[in-house]
């Protein structure tokens, strides 16, 4: 009887071990059981090249295609002291095969400037991602242009704990230059943490357009221009892994914007010969492995 009460015992203890409920627990178990289901080396020279486009916008015709896209306004600064009024569709055409997101000096709510801040319908989990987009002509300072992704589940961990993808950040008192970053509740810009590339310079980012890509796999996250090969900031899943460090095992939404002022892009004034200001996006694409 003793022996038969000590196992059971024992068997409790080892249940009630396997059964942990902290959110990083749970994380870690997850990507270790997305990593063994994983059937091809994602660090193969030769993963990518079987990619297939599962979802695009090549903006063609005359207007944005609200089956795809969703506006997301205010003028609350948006947690960066930003001075733009994010307003639905005044701020937006398509034509000529292109996106364009035009902020401008007007004044509406309680902001001097508006301009528009585009979340897409759809979300992505790991795959090749592509923007194709020209920055607006350097005028001046105040600028803050972005393509960029968060992740879904943001209305119920909040930020940072949902992650933040940026594909490409640009401030325009420091032009010819592009930034990518990645934030997470480990790493992020309020603690002076954020995992970035840094000023990439970029010589004709005002006057051509560039793609601005991502691979993202379970296992890594890396950004490049123009070319896969041309990596500017490779990051690897670290380990060991959790919520904190990695929540990029779930879905993600692209947003697109121009911000005006702010705590980076505002850091050396607002000159307002700069508007109206457009940023033009040809197209956004995404490509998985099947």
């Amino acid at each position: 009887m003793p022996n038969t009460y000590l196992l059971s015992v024992l068997i409790s203890l080892f249940l009630m071990g396997c059964g942990k409920d902290s959110a990083s627990g749970q994380e870690i178990q997850e990507v270790e059981n997305e990593t063994s289901s994983e059937l091809r080396d994602v660090f193969a020279p030769d993963y990518w090249d079987d990619a297939q486009l599962i979802w695009s916008d090549e903006f063609e015709g005359t207007g944005l295609s609200d089956e795809d896209w969703i506006f997301e306004t205010g003028s609350h600064g948006w947690g960066n002291n930003e001075l733009q009024n994010y307003i639905e569709n005044d701020n937006v055409e398509v034509s000529d095969g292109t996106l364009k997101i035009i902020a401008k000096k007007e004044e509406g709510g309680s902001s001097n400037y508006s301009s528009t801040r585009l979340n897409s319908r759809e979300s992505f989990r790991y795959g090749k991602i592509e923007i194709r987009a020209k920055l607006p002509d350097h005028r001046g300072n105040g600028l803050w242009p972005a393509l960029w992704m968060l992740g879904s589940n943001i209305e119920n961990v909040g930020w940072p704990a949902c992650g933040e993808i940026d594909i490409m950040e640009y401030v325009s008192y420091d032009p010819n230059t592009v930034h990518f970053s990645i934030h997470s509740t480990a790493n992020n810009h309020v603690n002076g943490t954020q995992i970035t590339s840094g000023p990439i310079d970029l010589n004709t980012i005002e006057e051509e357009f560039h793609i601005y890509g991502l691979l993202w796999t379970d296992r890594y996250l890396k950004f490049y221009i123009d070319d896969p090969e041309n990596v500017q900031l490779n990051f690897i899943r670290p380990s060991p892994t959790t919520a904190e460090n990695w929540p990029f095992n779930k879905p993600f939404y692209f947003l697109m914007n121009i911000a005006v002022g702010g705590t980076w892009g505002g850091l050396e004034g607002v000159d307002n010969d700069i508007f109206p200001a457009v940023m033009e996006v040809d197209f956004v694409r995404v490509y998985q492995v099947q």
